[in-house]
């Protein structure tokens, strides 16, 4: 800012204001104090160890400082930090926007400008000059507001990694097995971040697309660790309409499984079953770019992680197979899994493969003359049927036309 009116100020006259300023500082400060609590009563006012308002004692520094400035003829006005630092980390927090805080400084200012406006007719000098002390006022304020700034980023800061912290270990006893506090102390918990205990839930285990991936905006009432390896979420009463339809949008690029509904206490199963569906994925058994559900997932998350039993029921179900070729083996597996999820005879079980009802026909007389009254047996199809439908899953099995 050009000083050129001010610089002009006969160094008397200067010195003259600035000890007027100094000497009315503390009843000016508590003039201002006095303005603030009437017009902001919701304005939550800390003391210092002698019991006296922080803010009174940071708008009297400010004072100080500022006339201190005009009086030295410094470039610029130096800023107490500490005590301006931590009003706004009190608004932070509190959790209180800085708007208030701001609204208050530009007060303290405006009641600030009038004193020294009367100091400097007492002093008697010219009204450019004056004019630039309150450009430098204003151009203060913007130093006063710029550190309330930086405590308040500090705060907020402070306060979303103690949220992380406390809604981790939510989730941490939320998945311990059994619970590993009662449902009253994890209300405890979870009302310290807010968060209203459900009633049902649902765990989600999430894969990054890349490492620095921006975590989902699931939104406030659904919990989500990010610390893990692969992120946990925890979606509390999954049901709700719209509830489902909300992840999906925010894990949009994401893949991972979200686990069935519970009961409070068992959001351990739904987590078990999340990990399971996640391997299924990894392993390239279930498809990536989504976030799979796993109550959709029936079939796969039952018959795939059984594979080792499958496969020791596989020769036993299907020895009649081995009589015939490996091609001929596959199409005639394929007719027999038609055959026995449609209960149907030749034209269902054609439709059903894509073929001709005189292909599935003669199949079908192979696969009688094979098994015999084995294929009436409820307890064998059913061992058959699963399976078969296992192989299917592997892709071991056609599912058009052979």
């Amino acid at each position: 800012m050009s000083r050129s009116a001010w610089s002009q100020v006969p160094r008397a006259q200067v010195e003259r204001f600035a000890s007027l300023a100094l000497a009315e500082s503390a009843e000016l400060a508590q003039t201002i104090l006095c303005e603030i609590r009437q017009d902001f009563p919701q304005l939550r006012l800390v003391e210092d160890g002698s019991g006296e308002p922080m803010a009174l004692v940071g708008i009297r520094r400010a004072i100080e400082g500022f006339v201190q400035h005009l009086a030295s003829g410094a470039a610029d006005p130096r800023v107490p930090p500490e005590v301006f630092q931590e009003f706004g980390r009190g608004e932070g927090l509190g959790g209180r926007s800085l708007d208030s805080l701001q609204a208050v400084y530009r007060l303290g200012v405006r009641l600030a400008w009038r004193r020294f406006a009367e100091i400097g007719q007492r002093v008697d000098i010219a009204a450019p000059a004056m004019y630039e002390l309150a450009e430098s006022g204003f151009e203060y304020l913007d130093g006063l507001v710029e550190q309330s700034v930086r405590g308040y980023a500090e705060a907020a800061a402070l306060q979303a990694s103690e949220r992380i912290r406390l809604q981790r270990q939510l989730i941490d006893r939320l998945l311990s097995h059994p619970p590993g506090d009662p449902v009253h102390t994890l209300g405890e918990r979870a009302a310290r971040i807010g968060w209203d205990l459900p009633a049902t839930i649902a765990v989600g285990v999430l894969i990054r697309p890349a490492w620095e991936a921006v975590a989902p905006a699931v939104g406030q009432g659904i919990l989500l660790d990010m610390e893990c390896e692969q992120p946990r979420v925890v979606i509390p009463e999954p049901d709700t309409a719209g509830r489902a339809e909300l992840v999906r949008r925010a894990t949009t690029g994401w893949s991972g499984a979200i686990g069935p509904s519970v009961p409070l206490a068992a959001a351990a199963t739904s987590l078990r079953w999340a990990e399971t569906a996640v391997r299924l994925i990894e392993d390239g058994l279930l498809p990536r770019g989504e976030v799979q559900h796993c109550a959709e997932r029936t079939e796969e998350l039952v018959l795939l992680p059984s594979q080792e039993l499958i496969d020791a029921a596989a020769p036993r179900c299907l020895a009649p197979l081995e009589e015939v070729g490996p091609t001929q083996a596959r199409r005639l597996a394929a007719t027999l899994l038609a055959w026995i999820e449609t209960s149907g005879g030749a034209p269902e079980v054609a439709s059903r493969l894509g073929v001709h009802p005189q292909t599935a026909r003669y199949r079908l007389r192979q696969i009688r003359e094979l098994w015999g009254d084995a294929l009436d047996v409820p307890d064998r199809r059913f061992e058959m049927l699963l399976v078969l439908r296992a192989q299917r899953l592997r892709g071991e099995l056609p599912t058009g036309p052979d």
